[in-house]
C-alpha cells in the first residue's frame, strides 16, 4: 500500500515536471514566434521607408537633371545670341570718328578723294577685326557678317540705313591693340591724314554697342546631314588561301 502511494507521488511529480517543461516550451515557442513577427514587421517598415527614400531621391535626381539641362540650354542660347549680335554688349574698346575733309581740292583734282566712301569705312572695319575687335558699330548700326556697307550718293548705307558723316565707329576689344592697328605707319589714319580727312581715336573702359536689329531670314540654305559610313570588315593577317 505504501509502495503504491510512493508510485503515485512519483508519477505526479513526473507529470508535473513534464507539464512544466511543455508549458515552458510552448511559452518559448510563442515568444519566439512573437519576436519573428516583430522582426518581419520591422523589416517590412524598413523596406517601405527605403522605397519611399528611393522614390524621393529619384524625384530629386530628375529635378536636378531637368534643372541642369535647362541651365545648359539657357547658357547655350545666351552664347548663340551673343555670337549672332541679338543682344546689346559692352566692354573696353575704342571710339574712332572720321569726317570728310575740309581741304579745298586743287584745280583738276577729283573731289571724291576728299570725302569718305564705303571702301574707307570697310578698310577701318577690316583693320579693327584683324586687331581682335569682338563687336563693331557704325553710328549705332551693329556690324555683322550679313551687314552691307555701300555708298548711296553723299551718304553711306549700313544695314539698309542711310548714315552721313561724321562716322562714329565703336569697337569692343583690347583698347591699346585696336588703337595701334589704326595708327600703324602707312595705315588708315595716315592715309586719311594725307587727304585732310579728320580722324579722332579715343580709348574707353566701357563701350556700349547695340544689338543687331536687321535679322535676316534664311530661305534657301540648310545644314548638310553628315552620313556615317559603315565600318569596313577588317582583314585578318596571314597567308591568302
Amino acid at each position: 500500500m505504501i509502495y503504491k502511494k510512493h508510485t503515485q507521488i512519483l508519477i505526479a511529480l513526473v507529470c508535473l515536471v513534464i507539464g512544466f517543461m511543455v508549458s515552458t516550451q510552448i511559452k518559448t515557442a510563442e515568444r519566439q514566434k512573437s519576436i519573428n513577427v516583430q522582426r518581419v514587421e520591422d523589416l517590412s517598415d524598413r523596406l517601405q521607408n527605403a522605397e519611399k527614400e528611393n522614390e524621393r531621391l529619384n524625384a530629386e535626381l530628375k529635378i536636378a537633371k531637368e534643372s541642369s539641362g535647362d541651365a545648359l540650354l539657357t547658357k547655350e542660347i545666351s552664347r548663340l545670341k551673343l555670337l549672332s549680335g541679338e543682344i546689346s554688349v559692352e566692354g573696353p574698346g575704342i571710339t574712332f570718328i572720321i569726317d570728310d575733309s575740309k581741304v579745298t581740292s586743287k584745280p583738276g583734282e577729283n573731289n571724291n578723294l576728299y570725302i569718305i566712301h564705303d571702301e574707307d569705312i570697310l578698310r577701318v572695319i577690316n583693320e579693327l577685326r584683324a586687331a581682335g575687335a569682338e563687336a563693331i558699330a557704325i553710328n549705332g548700326q551693329r556690324i555683322m557678317g550679313t551687314s552691307e556697307i555701300r555708298c548711296a550718293g553723299p551718304t553711306v548705307v549700313v544695314n539698309n540705313t542711310r548714315i552721313a558723316p561724321p562716322f562714329n565707329i565703336t569697337a569692343i576689344g583690347n583698347p591699346q591693340v585696336l588703337e595701334s592697328s589704326l595708327q600703324l605707319r602707312g595705315g588708315v589714319m595716315e592715309n586719311f591724314k594725307f587727304w585732310g580727312i579728320k580722324t579722332e581715336v579715343s580709348k574707353s573702359e566701357n563701350i556700349k554697342i547695340p544689338e543687331f536689329k536687321q535679322g535676316r531670314p534664311f530661305e534657301f540654305i540648310k545644314p548638310i546631314e553628315e552620313k556615317t559610313e559603315a565600318p569596313k570588315d577588317s582583314v585578318q593577317g596571314g597567308a591568302k588561301p
